[in-house]
């Protein structure tokens, strides 16, 4: 090691790169697949399929969903499908009903506070020993 660093040091030598831990998802076009395809069914000598998968990186099953996917006609599912969870739609009754909960505990809030502050008056009343009209009648 330390003579790597050395040669590192002097610049006669690039630093080792780093390998990643996992190879990326290799994705494969519709056209892709069908030349693929395509070359698997001109493939009639014996040995000429397994050197097509091997000089291609493919496993035979790879051909065989390909095929089942060709012969279901569905030309759009060769094209490589976007992963995770499908995104929906934002629904305007979800913004209307978080509006309306914000509204309701702005209420709440306010109610409660009115309702300290006429206790507070009940308390300052009573010490201070004036009557207070009883909440039916209106001054």
């Amino acid at each position: 090691m330390p003579r790597m660093a050395s040669v590192v040091k002097s610049g006669s030598m690039s630093p080792p790169t780093e390998v990643k831990a996992a190879a990326p998802r290799r994705r494969f076009t519709a056209k892709d697949k069908e030349r693929i395809l395509a070359e698997a069914a001109a493939c009639t000598k014996p040995g000429e399929l397994g050197a097509l998968l091997r000089r291609e990186g493919l496993y035979s099953s790879h051909l065989s969903k390909w095929r089942q996917q060709a012969a279901a006609g569905r030309l759009a599912a060769l094209e490589p499908k976007k992963r995770g969870p499908v995104a929906q739609p934002a629904d305007p009754r979800d913004k209307r009903v978080a509006e309306l909960e914000r509204e309701l505990k702005a209420m709440k809030w306010r109610a409660e506070r009115a309702e300290a502050l006429v206790e507070l008056q009940k308390k300052v009343s009573e010490l201070l020993g004036i009557a207070l009209p009883p909440p039916d009648q209106k001054t």
